[in-house]
């Protein structure tokens, strides 16, 4: 929408964010469709890995029920419930039992009070307004010539980077929980197919930070130009 905007520095951000995001989006594809193909020794669906993990570490409380959608497992804080889909639930794959693990890891940093994901869901709800309010008057910015709107979007924006920053480190410490919990119900031969699974996984986090920092910085410097 910001065509008549771009230069040759910008259009370079603009090609490396896409190529960033459609190659950590298909690395976590080809990992999955690999590992799903793979079934675990141990015979345990998504469903009973996830199970054996929180009982072991005294979570009773927290259920584990499917969801629709496909990748869409995630863990619900407030309801205290892991929630699968019917992909990850009953299969019994590498991929299935790894992707369980790491959402129950999250129900572990709950029950530690793990400082990191509290603050990521209380800021959650300010990201999502300060963002909309922020591609918002960007649009108003470069479409009437108001580089106040534009910055004051820019700053704005800021808000999902800090979200992104705090979100690394928590999806790393899950993925991490998971490791450690599932060398306790799996086969050695099978922990390095999960460390695989799950490092696959995290790096879309990491590209969605370096696609926001390069966007960001795309605007800026778009910003500038206009200036």
């Amino acid at each position: 929408m910001y065509w008549y905007m771009e230069n040759p520095q910008t259009l370079i951000l603009l090609f490396i964010s896409i190529i960033i995001t459609i190659a950590a989006q298909s690395l976590v594809k080809r990992a999955y469709e690999k590992y799903k193909k793979i079934k675990s020794k141990s015979k345990l669906t998504g469903f009973e890995a996830a199970r054996k993990i929180l009982d072991q570490h005294g979570l009773k409380d927290v259920h584990v029920v499917t969801t629709t959608g496909i990748l869409s497992d995630h863990y619900d804080p407030k309801r205290k419930v892991v929630r699968l889909s019917k992909e990850i639930f009953d299969g019994d794959s590498i991929a299935s039992i790894s992707i369980a693990a790491h959402e129950v890891g999250h129900a572990l940093q709950d029950k530690e009070g793990y400082i990191l994901m509290k603050l990521r869901g209380f800021i959650v709800p300010v990201v999502n307004l300060s963002s909309k309010i922020g591609y918002f008057a960007i649009l108003i910015g470069f479409f009437t010539s108001m580089t106040e709107f534009l910055w004051f979007g820019i700053y704005l924006l800021i808000g999902t980077v800090i979200f992104q920053l705090i979100t690394l480190p928590v999806e790393f410490d899950a993925s991490k929980k998971a490791r450690d919990n599932l060398a306790k119900l799996i086969p050695n031969t099978e922990q390095e197919f999960c460390k695989k699974m799950l490092r696959a996984a995290a790096m879309t986090y990491v590209a969605g930070l370096a696609t926001t920092l390069l966007q960001l910085l795309r605007l800026v410097l778009m910003a500038k130009r206009r200036g």
